[in-house]
């Protein structure tokens, strides 16, 4: 494959008249120049450049060759510049991960006004709770719920303060009453969220300066947030959910806290990319736009 560099070498060479000239004018030694030419000749499988102890001139292969090394050393700065340009200004294409019941419920309308406000966006949004690798997966950011695993990951906050709680439904309050206790949670129907394989059971509670982890146990288990969450509405059961999720149900009265005296696990809410080349202006514009939407949510604003 022919390396760019050769083909500068080549260029620079054929507009100086002279293999060292071109080393000096791109600050290489002329050991390196000549190193990068015969590359050059032996990729393309011509001679290209006629060398002689006092001249240099091409060669009728370099003839022909030469107006296509300069289309594209011509086209790959046109990449670089129209990157550069777009760079620095919001639009282009947006692939976000983004989780289900967040995602629904939240963010959606969040993201209209976004669009809205920067119609040159093109978002491709993608719903689930699975966490997709945004290594391997075409996904330019994911809005995440806790501290992601891998320490590579570029991590924006969102709402650092956020946490779980524990709801339920008026109606499945006064059927089967209220816990008060962490251990009063294994006589109830428990709605238990899946993670891959991985089914969450054991549900983190803190007071006083002391942790409870407590096993629970419950008739449904799902991968999907929102349909946990909808479970809880309708009275089935009691949740561990995000604050940010049931936080409208809980204004509206459709769920109501359970063991308020007691703190749940964290779970902080960010905007995950994976390089911080990733930190153009359309991402930081959506993060600021997020960020002001979220404390307002919060704060009932």
């Amino acid at each position: 494959m022919v390396r760019l560099e050769d083909l500068v070498v080549f260029v620079t060479a054929a507009d100086h008249g002279s293999l060292s000239a071109a080393a000096r004018q791109l600050d290489i030694s002329p050991a390196v120049a000549s190193m990068a030419l015969k590359r050059l000749e032996t990729e393309v499988g011509a001679r290209l450049l006629a060398r002689s102890t006092r001249s240099l001139r091409l060669s009728p292969d370099g003839e022909r060759y030469l107006k296509f090394a300069r289309t594209a050393l011509t086209e790959i700065e046109a990449g670089r510049v129209a990157v550069a340009q777009g760079r620095q200004r919001v639009g282009g294409e947006l692939t976000l991960s983004i989780p289900s019941d967040l995602g629904r419920h939240v963010l959606v309308d969040w993201l209209d006004e976004f669009q809205a406000r920067y119609p040159d966006v093109h978002l491709q949004v993608r719903i689930s709770d699975r966490v997709a690798d945004i290594f391997k997966e075409p996904v330019d950011l994911a809005v995440r719920y806790g501290t992601p695993e891998d320490s590579t990951l570029i991590v924006l906050p969102l709402a650092q303060d956020n946490r779980r709680v524990l709801v339920a439904a008026p109606a499945y309050l006064a059927r089967h009453g209220r816990p008060l206790h962490p251990e009063d949670l294994s006589q109830h129907n428990c709605l238990r969220f899946a993670l891959s394989d991985t089914v969450h059971s054991r549900w983190t509670f803190h007071r006083g300066g002391e942790s409870q982890v407590v096993s629970v146990k419950g008739d449904r288990v799902s991968d999907d947030g929102e349909l946990v969450r909808r479970w809880a509405v309708n009275g089935q059961g009691i949740a561990y959910k995000s604050r940010i999720d049931v936080l409208e149900d809980l204004r509206a009265g459709r769920l109501e806290p359970v063991m308020p005296d007691y703190e749940a696990e964290a779970a902080p809410l960010n905007l995950v990319c994976a390089h911080r080349l990733m930190l153009s202006p359309t991402v930081n514009a959506l993060r600021e736009l997020l960020v002001e939407r979220v404390e307002g949510f919060l704060n009932g604003r």
